[in-house]
């Protein structure tokens, strides 16, 4: 979710490779192996790297041929219509997938759909949220809700001057993330407590320039809570250059390796933790039983979130940074 969004590219510009696992065969040879298409935002971001390593093990374990796609820049729609398209032709069973375009994709998967494919949308829900078989991914309200409880806890009755670093208009990862915070903190939108609110795109550098910004705006903001950790990271350098990072309290969702570090070394208070891998896992798991048995599994199905923190609060259940970078990504 932190690749940079380069506008003018909507290039349909994409890698597609075929990944089988062991001796699986290609669509060229006649090989009958299964086939499953993963397609994510980007190649290059740690997050989606660490869900191709996921998808890759998983079609491994159960026999099956690993198409994957992604666009060069998250945002990059037409790659993904046109992986869709590229997947559907080949033959694959099912397709996981993580919009970068939560309304525009819906005709595409739509069509996939209605040529038998099973569709899956991994950490960001389609908009409507049924234009995809099911949904794997992680509760970004409850998230955003775990890091706004804790930053409530932390302040242990301080009065809050919160500057909110978000994502971008209109994606609902983000737009969760940031509720999620609000709920956890005891606060509604509007609330005079947020005294700045920037959209980062969840870039470190554009975490950065907002945290400048809301220092401008309001030189006494005490809590910063960022859509993720790069974003994070940002902002403490904003505030280092001022002085106050430590007396400015950081929290935010992801839980890369980067990240947890940060925690460990005390730049980010408390990060929200979730899984990739085990949304990749779990998708290749549910095409696979779609081919063999024709099952089709749908809903929602919440991967799991669980909050790090090496400074611990009463009443917010936490998990420390060992168990962090244990379980960590990137």
């Amino acid at each position: 979710m932190n690749a940079k969004l380069s506008a003018g590219l909507l290039a349909a510009a994409l890698l597609i490779t075929g990944c089988g696992g062991g001796n699986g065969g290609s669509a060229q040879n006649g090989s009958s192996t299964p086939k499953v298409g993963l397609i994510t935002k980007t190649e290059t971001n740690p997050f989606f790297v660490k869900m191709k390593e996921g998808a890759q093990k998983a079609a491994q374990a159960n026999g099956m041929e690993l198409m994957s796609a992604a666009g060069k820049f998250d945002g990059d729609n037409a790659s993904q219509i046109t992986a869709i398209e590229n997947m559907v032709a080949a033959g694959v069973k099912g397709i996981l997938i993580t919009p970068s375009d939560t309304k525009a994709i819906v005709p595409a998967i739509k069509k996939a759909r209605d040529a038998g494919v099973l569709v899956i949308a991994l950490d960001t829900p389609t908009d409507p949220q049924d234009a995809t078989d099911a949904l794997f991914a992680t509760d970004n309200l409850k998230a955003g809700e775990l890091i706004g409880q804790y930053a409530k806890a932390a302040m242990a009755g301080k009065p809050a001057k919160i500057a909110t670093l978000d994502l971008a208009p209109g994606v609902t990862v983000g737009q969760l993330r940031h509720d999620g915070f609000l709920k956890g903190f005891g606060i509604k939108e509007g609330d005079p407590s947020v005294v700045c609110s920037q959209d980062t795109r969840g870039d470190q550098a554009k975490g950065q320039t907002a945290m400048e910004n809301c220092l401008q705006k309001a030189p006494d903001i005490n809590v910063v809570y960022t859509i993720n950790e790069p974003a994070a990271l940002g902002a403490y350098t904003a505030l280092k250059a001022k002085g106050r990072e430590k007396d400015v309290l950081i929290v935010s969702v992801d839980g890369g390796c980067t990240g947890v570090k940060a925690v460990q070394s005390g730049q980010i208070a408390a990060t929200s933790q979730q899984y990739p891998l085990k949304m990749a896992e779990d998708g290749v798991k549910a095409v696979s039983e779609f081919a063999k048995s024709g099952k089709k599994v749908s809903g929602y199905t919440d991967t799991g979130v669980t909050l790090i923190t090496d400074k611990s609060v009463s009443g917010v259940e936490a998990k420390d940074t060992a168990f962090g970078l244990a379980n960590c990504w990137g």
